[in-house]
């Protein structure tokens, strides 16, 4: 054989056998991914395109499908007057959720960190968050009754000591709101001490020797660099915001009134109470568009802060 021919076969023979490899590794991976894609498609993927199926007709519990409805459930819903009451309040809960543990999260985090007892006290603020939603509903629910410990400690000050925090209606909805924050702002708080302590003391340290006060330091230096970090805490407060069920079922001691209801707990009410799951799952359906959307919008947030930092 002559030296032109073992050139031509030697790549060839290596070519085959590094096919060969590929799909060998190409099998292996599949065999170790199979048990993932099965959980993915059976409680995940399947359900989502069960739930949109189910949108489209009258299904019921117990009875099966009944009819097909087309989009008569979303036209239903487009003109529930509770819809529209439930909307509203998922804004609010969006939008304080949003803030208030960012916002205590960042407060309490900066004032902890470098304290002497830092430790203890990220523990206490932490505690609450590894309770039961609904226990924590239960408790705050007693904290305030009529006769709790809210109004009998505002009758120690002189003021009115006679509010139906859980039955007026323009109390109800930020009463809840904060029995949730308190139960978690923990989180917000220790990832925002985990991004202080992650950050770059070089140009703090020169921004100080340069003469710039605290405050200026603070907006000019840590809070752009933490802004990833801040991005990943909003991201998380945002979906707990639309997620929000528990204290709103437990505290929500007026509902069906308007005043409490969000769309998680209408979805529910509707499903389980009413037996109409067609048009609970219509409810769900817009419910994760909206979510789907607003991650799709801090997602390209984000590829945009991280290209400024970059």
């Amino acid at each position: 054989m002559s030296a032109e021919d073992l050139a031509a076969i030697v790549p060839a023979e290596m070519g085959r056998a590094d096919r060969v490899a590929r799909r060998r590794n190409a099998r292996t991976a599949l065999a170790f991914m199979v048990p993932a894609l099965v959980l993915v498609l059976g409680f995940l993927l399947m359900p989502v395109v069960m739930n949109v199926w189910f949108s489209f007709t009258k299904w019921k519990r117990f009875q099966g499908f009944n009819e097909w409805a087309g989009i008569d459930n979303y036209e239903k819903l487009v003109g529930s007057v509770n819809f529209a009451a439930a909307f509203q309040n998922t804004v609010i809960w969006v939008v304080a959720s949003l803030i208030l543990p960012v916002v205590l999260g960042l407060s309490l985090a900066l004032l902890l960190r470098n304290m002497r007892f830092e430790e203890t006290a990220k523990t206490i603020f932490f505690l609450p968050r590894i309770l039961a939603p609904t226990a924590v509903g239960v408790i705050w629910y007693y904290v305030y009754a009529p006769d709790g410990i809210l109004n009998n400690t505002l009758s120690l000050f002189g003021l009115p000591d006679d509010v139906g925090w859980l039955y007026q209606d323009n109390t109800i909805t930020y009463a809840i709101i904060v029995t949730f924050v308190w139960q978690m702002v923990g989180l917000p708080m220790v990832l925002l001490l985990l991004g202080l302590a992650a950050l770059p003391k070089d140009p703090i340290e020169a921004a100080k020797m340069d003469g710039a006060t605290p405050f200026q330091v603070f907006t000019n230096i840590t809070l752009p660099l933490l802004s990833p970090t801040i991005l990943i805490v909003v991201i998380l407060s945002v979906l707990a915001g639309f997620t929000a069920f528990d204290h709103i079922w437990v505290m929500g001691t007026s509902f069906p009134g308007k005043k409490s209801l969000s769309l998680t707990v209408y979805m529910y009410y509707e499903g389980f109470s009413n037996n109409a799951w067609g048009f609970a799952s219509a409810i769900a359906v817009v419910l994760g568009l909206i979510v789907l959307a607003i991650t799709w919008v801090q997602a390209i947030v984000q590829d945009r802060v991280d290209r400024m930092l970059k």
